[in-house]
């Protein structure tokens, strides 16, 4: 049943994420990646809500932490997780850690992106 929630909630975050992105598109232009930014930052910023309410409040089932967290956030950006992993280990003290998490995931996410150009166009 938790595949099944967070497939439906997965679903929508894309659809929800695919709607931003036109959205932006049409009224800021492509010259920028606006629509990442602002999908980026504002999951990050629900996340934040949603992970204090969790916590703090607690009223809310597991299916639906799942639905919206792993689901709606995850299909609408993942960056709102890394966000929280990064305040997870800095709120435990761990700032190195968190640096290198930090550093070494967007160092090596633009090494593995453009291997995979390199892969690709080198078959053509």
């Amino acid at each position: 049943m938790a595949f099944f929630i967070v497939f439906l909630g997965g679903g929508l975050g894309a659809a929800i994420r695919h709607g931003i992105n036109l959205g932006v598109a049409r009224l800021l232009g492509t010259g920028f990646p606006y629509a990442t930014f602002i999908i980026n930052v504002s999951g990050s910023f629900v996340m934040g809500l949603m992970a204090a309410w969790f916590a703090f409040k607690g009223d809310a089932s597991q299916h639906w932490r799942l639905f919206l967290t792993t689901g709606v956030l995850g299909g609408y950006t993942t960056f709102s997780t890394f966000s929280l992993d990064v305040a997870l280990l800095y709120e435990r003290d761990q700032l190195m850690l968190a640096a290198v998490y930090v550093v070494g995931s967007v160092a090596l996410g633009l090494v593995g992106l453009f291997a995979g150009l390199a892969i690709v166009r080198s078959m053509a």
